[in-house]
């Protein structure tokens, strides 16, 4: 009868959205990590040659940079592709190996990659209100005692909360870029940004870009 009176009055609402939101993000991350983040395969070479000219647009490339095939996999890296040591393979779109997911984040990915992040979010930002909301501050031994599991409890999610929060705000920076992890950090080193004459050469403008990466 007390768990009727909870229902009725819409108390057992918000524990079961916080549940089927741990849910989201558990099954995201799986789905994340397993799923192929863009390889570049063999047989794709003869598909690529066929949809050439087929209104694909990319940025012009200079004339002495050129396509090369991988010294690791020998195959052909499209532009933007980049060979992952860990995953022995080349992956499209490459933005960095998290070591979280064990697997690439990549063109195919990517978005969901971020979907991931922002669901994750929730469940830390959730996290840390109930932690501190059962929170109450004594200058006492007793008292730590009693709450120690719960203070060490909401030390860990704030620190998660906030990595997760600066990785999420920083590959939104990057997005609205249209540029990546790895292009960001190495631009210095990658041949089709080190002579091009455009700072960015993918960079097409915030909306643009959102709305070519989620859509």
């Amino acid at each position: 009868s007390d768990l009727q009176k909870q229902e009725e009055r819409g108390e057992l609402l918000q524990p079961l959205i916080f549940v089927l939101l741990v849910l989201c993000s558990v099954l995201l991350y799986f789905k994340v990590s397993l799923m192929d983040p863009g390889f570049v395969k063999p047989e794709e070479e003869m598909k690529e040659g066929e949809n050439k000219g087929q209104g694909v647009v990319i940025p012009q490339i200079p004339g002495d940079v050129k396509l090369r095939r991988c010294g690791y996999c020998l195959v052909k890296q499209p532009m933007r592709a980049k060979h992952c040591q860990l995953c022995q393979q080349c992956v499209r779109r490459y933005d960095h190996h998290c070591p979280w997911l064990e697997n690439c984040v990549g063109e195919r990915n990517h978005p969901l990659f971020i979907v991931y992040l922002s669901v994750q979010l929730v469940v830390l930002l959730w996290g840390v209100h109930v932690a501190w909301s059962g929170l109450y501050f004594e200058q006492s031994w007793e008292w730590l005692q009693h709450n120690i599991f719960l203070l060490v409890s909401f030390l860990l999610i704030f620190i998660f909360t906030i990595v997760v929060l600066l990785l999420l705000v920083s590959q939104l920076y990057l997005i609205s870029c249209n540029t990546t992890t790895w292009e960001f950090m190495s631009s210095h080193r990658i041949s089709y940004l080190r002579h091009s004459e455009l700072e960015n050469p993918f960079d097409q403008g915030i909306i643009l870009n959102l709305w070519r990466f989620f859509c």
